[in-house]
């Protein structure tokens, strides 16, 4: 099962913000799409991605191009479509994701989620990602993964 990272664009952006998270997750994951979409157009070091699988979008993903001042690259976003969920997309996008950052020659790479995601948590613990501080932070868990 391959699946790709594929450039929103202006031919897929659309099919892009009908995807969409389980009405029970939304406080998990709050923020459509549509929202990311926007975003991006005035955080420019956004970079967004549609997950598809066989050419369908599954998910979608955000990922910064550069670091911030501590030498972190930032994941803002990553879910994948209430009506794919449970076929392993998001740790294979994730996966995927990873090797991309690595071909960038990101060192660290970092991500949070609500600390009752637990999905999510797993998910993250699964790939390698360590809990920095057992303190919330603006919410979130943050996770940090080392890449050298």
């Amino acid at each position: 099962m391959s699946i790709e990272l594929i450039p929103v664009t202006i031919e897929n952006w659309y099919d892009c913000t009908r995807l969409k998270v389980k009405q029970e997750q939304t406080g998990v994951f709050p923020a459509p799409v549509v929202y990311w979409i926007a975003e991006s157009k005035f955080v420019h070091d956004y970079e967004l991605r549609v997950i598809c699988f066989e050419a369908l979008p599954v998910g979608f993903l955000v990922y910064c191009r550069t670091p911030d001042a501590d030498g972190n690259h930032w994941i803002p976003a990553l879910m994948i479509d209430e009506k794919h969920q449970g076929n392993g997309f998001a740790k294979k996008a994730m996966r995927a994701l990873i090797e991309h950052m690595r071909h960038l020659g990101c060192q660290r790479l970092m991500i949070g989620h609500r600390p009752d995601n637990h999905t999510a948590g797993h998910l993250y613990e699964s790939l390698g990602f360590h809990r920095v501080s057992d303190e919330i932070i603006e919410g979130e868990v943050i996770r940090l993964l080392e890449l050298n």
